[in-house]
């Protein structure tokens, strides 16, 4: 490498900041070898107490705990930054006290002189107490925040995770954004952590300031007594001077990064930072203000007292009670001003087919207590978790469903809610706003108090719980969401499982204009020129109808296209769409797998089945006491499945698909029926459980 690549690499910014920390930690560790003149000394501790201001700064503007993530690194780098100085002060008080105050510098000179009036006594009392509350109070106590913290984030996380999960699965948020939040609650959990090892380097930073302080007056001493021929009495008042010096300039930063730490470790995220939660909070309630000055008035009263400190302050407490009552009064009549309208009288008009009302595909109607998460105005959020639902949906599933209408309803209960499907309800439930619902996975460790109930979604047990019992749900191990979650999750699961009838012939049309944009050709040869609209309708929704997604509307097509010469049925030509997209449904049950363990069905049971297929005019019908016999042993091979982990999934010729596939669907619904043809050649296959084995 020549001296051009390395000023190349200097030049670059990235580089550079790459290499402060490694510089930094030379520079430090060099302070305590090599030593240092008094001015140098007067700028690195004036540059360590601006280090120490900016980050408390820093730490009061945060508005959450991993906006400042760098600083339990920053708290090491400012102990060490700290010890350094006193280690190399130290050798220049020892080695030039003797020559006076000013031998460490002008800025240990002010401390001991200025800030404790030159008297060590005092220097000695103030610099007790400062190393007293850094140690005892300020430290202790953020680093048991930090400790607690930590424990709390560790235990909570299987539940933000499972919320993540419930979220991305409800189609509310993306898989950036869960990767984003994913990666939030680890470094939260790290950031703790790292806070609960990082203070125990400041408490034992303020056990070095007590040491280094008697080192220094011993030393200084012995130094000025033994080696410099000074008597007791004068070298007592310098060293001790210079040490008191010494120790208040580095413990007066060490007390505000203290200082600091607790800010951070101890705040509550918001989206405030420390002066706006203050300020809100403590000065939002007027007559919280004038009953406090009231008993300040009524104090400085008291014969003794100091009457003009008390009543100055009662006064400004007054009107500053009476400043927010006025400034609340004004916000009020604003508000209600606005929402005062004037009715528009209007002539009734004759009836029209305007007045006709259409049945809305899918619809949701809310209590009056709910219309909060469906409105705007009271920040719900509703809506936005609606819109991602559709969104999900759609790159899911392969076609835009239609729009959620939304609306009150005074016939429900005020906390229920209730989704429709064409005008009629097809699930229902309740939500209670300003709580939250823990649900039960089946893994907690505890019980909470709170309102029992089910999950409407999935029928998992759950518990409606107060905002106060969030956090330690989520340490037992529930999953918690918030009523908005509620409701859109059970939405979702909705239109996901009742997709097939969502799709109707617009939503067919809308498809086909959406593929005849890349393909127009294979659209124009299809319809309306060989199959009808209804037919490709029926065997979409055929597909949608077994959990199949209809993204791949191209080989959908040309499937049709080719086979509609020979049959216009939809249950054949849905079977051979199935075979068409074989390798992706396969793919959809066995995601890695190239063995496919499956149900199978006994050879006999099978060639029993056809013969009744054959026997029957419309070619469904079964014995009923055949019939119960495959359903008992479906049920039966379907539950061993679950117990070893797999996919439910029944592999059989492909003359029984359809039947058995359309007969188990209701009794069996977790049960996925597939065809020896819709199995790709490079897969193999695993019989696991067999029906009919004992038949």
């Amino acid at each position: 490498m020549n001296i051009n690549s390395v000023l190349r690499f200097l030049k670059s910014s990235a580089n550079m900041r790459g290499l402060a920390g490694p510089i930094l930690i030379v520079m430090i560790l060099a302070m305590m070898v090599l030593p240092l003149p008094p001015i140098l000394l007067d700028v690195l501790f004036t540059f360590n107490i601006a280090i120490a201001v900016m980050v408390l700064l820093i730490s009061m503007n945060t508005t959450k705990a991993l906006d400042f993530l760098s600083f339990p690194t920053i708290l090491l780098m400012t102990t060490l930054l700290r010890l350094s100085l006193n280690v190399a002060s130290t050798r220049v008080v020892l080695l030039e006290g003797h020559t006076g105050p000013d031998a460490a510098g002008k800025v240990i000179e002010s401390f001991g002189h200025f800030l404790v009036g030159g008297n060590y006594a005092v220097g000695i009392v103030v610099f007790a107490i400062l190393v007293v509350i850094n140690f005892m109070v300020i430290t202790k106590g953020a680093g048991r925040i930090a400790e607690v913290g930590a424990r709390f984030t560790l235990d909570a996380m299987p539940g933000k995770q499972m919320a993540i999960d419930a979220d991305l699965n409800a189609g509310l948020i993306g898989e950036d954004v869960a990767r984003k939040r994913r990666a939030e609650i680890s470094q939260e959990a790290d950031f703790y952590g790292a806070m609960d090892g990082a203070s125990k380097f400041v408490r034992g930073d303020a056990i070095a300031g007590i040491l280094i302080l008697f080192i220094n007056l011993i030393g200084g001493l012995i130094v000025g007594v033994l080696q410099h021929d000074m008597d007791i009495a004068s070298a007592a008042k310098v060293y001790t001077l210079l040490a008191i010096g010494d120790g208040l300039v580095a413990q007066i930063p060490a007390l505000v990064i203290s200082t600091a730490a607790g800010v951070v470790v101890s705040r509550v995220a918001t989206d405030e930072n420390i002066g706006e939660q203050m300020l809100g909070q403590l000065f939002r309630q007027p007559q919280v203000i004038m009953l406090t000055a009231a008993i300040i008035g009524m104090m400085g009263l008291i014969p003794g007292m100091p009457h003009f400190a008390f009543l100055l302050l009662a006064s400004a407490m007054v009107w500053l009670a009476y400043h927010l009552s006025q400034k609340t009064e004004k916000v009020a009549e604003q508000e209600q001003a606005v929402a005062e309208q004037t009715p528009v009288i209007t002539e009734p008009s004759d009836a029209s087919w305007e007045d006709v009302a259409q049945v809305d595909v899918l619809g949701l109607e809310v209590g009056y207590r709910l219309i909060a998460l469906v409105d705007k105005a009271q920040d719900g959020d509703l809506l936005r978790r609606i819109k991602g639902i559709r969104k999900k949906f759609t790159q899911d599933i392969g076609f835009l469903p239609p729009s959620v209408h939304i609306r009150d309803n005074l016939d429900l209960r005020p906390n229920g809610y209730r989704i429709t499907l064409k005008g009629v309800e097809v699930g229902s439930g309740e939500a209670y706003p300003h709580q939250f619902l823990a649900i039960n996975p089946g893994s907690v460790t505890g019980e909470l108090i709170g309102t029992p109930t089910r999950d409407p979604a999935f029928g998992l047990p759950a518990v409606w719980i107060d905002a106060a019992l969030r956090e330690q749900a989520q340490i037992m191990g529930y999953t918690v969401v918030d009523p908005g979650t509620v409701v859109a999750t059970h939405l979702s699961n909705l239109i996901s499982t009742r997709s097939a009838e969502l799709l109707g012939r617009q939503e067919v049309q809308q498809l086909l204009d959406h593929l005849g944009k890349v393909a127009p050709k294979l659209v124009e040869d299809l319809v309306p020129k060989t199959l009808p609209l209804g037919t490709v309708q029926k065997v979409l929704q055929n597909l949608l109808d077994e959990g199949m997604h209809i993204r791949d509307m191209r080989t959908i097509v040309e499937t049709l296209a080719d086979n509609a010469s020979r049959s216009q049925d939809p249950h054949q030509l849905t079977a051979l769409v199935r075979v068409a997209l074989g390798p992706a449904i396969v793919q959809q049950y066995y995601p890695a797998e190239q063995e496919l363990q499956v149900i199978g069905m006994d050879k006999e049971l099978e060639h029993i089945l056809m013969q009744a297929m054959q026997a029957s005019q419309n070619g469904i019908g079964i014995e009923p006491g055949l019939a119960d016999a495959v359903l008992r042993e479906s049920r039966v091979a379907v539950e061993k499945q679950e117990q070893l982990g797999l996919p439910t999934v029944m592999l059989v010729p492909a003359q029984l698909r359809d039947l058995l596939a359309r007969f188990l669907k209701r009794s069996v619904p977790n049960l996925r029926v597939i065809s020896h043809d819709e199995v790709p050649d490079f897969k193999t296959i695993r019989v696991t459980a067999l029906v009919g084995g004992a038949a």
